[in-house]
């Protein structure tokens, strides 16, 4: 039966697409490390095929010029040189033979080693869905973080300077994917910088109308006339027989002169300030409370204080005198006080990270969210991850590490959900989202004197995991198995918290209030990893069998 809780479990809550490791390389670093070992190889094989083609016409031009210098010695006397009969008997045979074998050395192809070798790991190479979701991965990290275009290009990310830049056709493919998507804000940003690196003499194989020719329309879809005239401008003096130029330009002035007439006012000039992050603004999109979710995540908007920290506290923990933990108490230390969120140190040894994440990597598969209005487990642009499940009978460090999670918490985990490994990729994020399956509630409950929930767009889903028999998610264990050097923080935009990954460590709160009500505050997001690679597991815990070790309180919100 619990084999088969677990298998449920498995079928309902992860992936329902095929285990393919090639699909959406981008949302997964750990997939996209062997993509450095193939380019690698692919390398070596290119050097290879360049030695070949050297010997190869090394091998030609000792030929020509042995056959130089003898055709310069029989042209100058052609009767005189075949009147030696040796001479006559080697130019019957040069003819004869060794013009053919030079004709076999020319028509070989050294490139069959190379090509063979490239149709062998193209399957495995990243496609245009690959290609799209890394550019919008970055504008991503550009939004959340406050990065202008420049940064990226010149590498320059907080706390990190490499040499990993972005050229004149880097920036212009980033805004080109941008226009093709419709979102003019980015192809804004991209494409100025594509063309302020080309005005200071980079070399590029795009050219200056083509930048000026998407710019101006993705300028004038932003609402700013004079700038799209402007830069209309500049693409007609450069390519006065461009396609579109003529006719855009004369389409932008009039419109101009016609809102100037209705709204009575003068022509006033574009800025001379190029055009940068703060120039326009971004649009407006689904997620209520961005703003705030993307402050947490560059460590702005938090809520902590020094009433708060005073009421935070680090103990050894026991699991109230549990016999694995008697000798070796568990260190944890208080995040937040309400809703509680604790933090586990030492929870995982690498060994222990390091065989999960060996588990994991065969399985890991884009992760999915659930449709609330079809209930089918589908792919989505705010979840960018890939993520495993792992049982325990598949190693003895994943029994363990469940066993671990029961001594610590009080909970058992017979029911729970099996232990889920995730790895976010470029730009990976899990966008705000609940735990817990929602249904309707009293929205005017308070705790602590406060409305129980801040952002009511939440969907109803009240029958999310009814085909488990396990009741909803009361508890989340979070394991961090990667220190980030950037982003990727845990945050709460309903009161402000932001907990930081730390290799080895863990963070638990409850989802549910202990009448069986969701905690609407534990509405959560995991940011966007800047720099480094993260890694998670959790351990989704259902109600069912908590009756006794986490019993009903006397109100809805105890």
């Amino acid at each position: 039966m619990k084999k088969l809780l677990f298998v449920t479990s498995a079928i309902l809550l992860s992936c329902c697409c095929c285990w393919t490791t090639q699909a959406e390389i981008f949302t997964s670093i750990g997939q996209m490390t062997d993509l450095v070992y193939t380019e690698k190889e692919l390398v070596q094989s290119l050097k290879e095929y360049i030695k070949a083609e050297e010997s190869k016409l090394a091998a030609v031009k000792s030929w020509a010029s042995k056959l130089d210098a003898l055709t310069r010695v029989s042209t100058s006397d052609p009767e005189g040189y075949l009147a030696h009969p040796v001479n006559a008997y080697k130019l019957m045979k040069r003819l004869n033979s060794e013009w053919s074998e030079l004709e076999t050395l020319v028509l070989q192809n050294p490139s069959d080693g190379f090509i063979s070798n490239m149709s062998i790991h193209r399957q495995s190479f990243p496609d245009e869905e690959d290609a799209t979701g890394a550019a919008k991965a970055l504008m991503r990290l550009q939004d959340t973080y406050q990065l202008d275009s420049e940064a990226f290009s010149r590498g320059k990310l907080p706390g990190l300077h490499t040499n990993a830049l972005l050229t004149v056709d880097d920036c212009f493919d980033m805004g080109k994917t941008a226009y093709n998507e419709a979102d003019y804000y980015h192809a804004v940003l991209w494409l100025q910088q594509a063309l302020k690196q080309l005005d200071a003499a980079e070399e590029a194989v795009v050219s200056k109308a083509n930048i000026l020719d998407y710019l101006s329309y993705s300028v004038y879809q932003m609402g700013d006339l004079p700038r799209a005239i402007e830069l209309t401008r500049r693409l007609v003096a450069i390519d006065p027989k461009h396609d579109r130029a003529g006719g855009n330009l004369r389409y932008f002035e009039r419109l101009l002169m016609k809102q100037l007439h209705e709204m009575n006012q003068t022509y006033q000039p574009p800025s001379e300030e190029p055009i940068q992050l703060g120039t326009y603004s971004r649009p407006k999109d689904h997620l209520p409370e961005r703003e705030a979710y993307e402050a947490l995540c560059r460590g702005e908007g938090l809520q902590m204080n020094d009433a708060r920290r005073s009421r935070l506290f680090c103990r050894y923990q026991d699991g109230k005198r549990n016999p694995r933990l008697l000798f070796k108490p568990m260190k944890e230390e208080d995040e937040w006080d309400s809703p509680r969120i604790v933090r586990y140190l030492e929870v995982l040894s690498h060994e222990e990270i390091e065989k999960i994440k060996e588990l994991a990597k065969p399985r890991l598969a884009r992760a999915t969210v659930r449709d609330p209005k079809t209930g089918v487990l589908t792919t989505a642009n705010y979840r960018v991850s890939k993520s495993a499940w792992l049982e325990s009978e598949d190693d003895a460090v994943v029994q363990r590490v469940n066993q671990r999670i029961e001594d610590i918490t009080g909970l058992t985990v017979d029911t729970a959900e099996l232990l889920q490994v995730a790895n976010y990729g470029v730009g990976g994020q899990y966008e705000p989202h609940y735990d817990f399956s929602r249904r309707p509630f009293d929205s005017n409950l308070k705790v602590d004197g406060n409305r129980l929930a801040t952002f009511l767009n939440y969907k109803d889903e009240p029958d999310a995991f009814k085909r488990l028999g396990t009741g909803n998610r009361v508890a989340t264990f979070l394991n961090y198995m990667s220190d980030v050097a950037a982003g990727g923080a845990t945050v709460f935009p309903d009161f402000g918290a932001a907990i930081w990954p730390r290799k080895g460590t863990a963070v638990f709160w409850y989802n549910l209030f202990k009448s069986g009500e969701g905690d609407y505050r534990t509405r959560h997001a995991a940011c966007p990893v800047l720099v480094g690679s993260k890694w998670v597991s959790n351990k989704w815990i259902h109600e069912r069998g908590q009756e006794f070790r986490r019993p009903c309180g006397l109100t809805e919100v105890d």
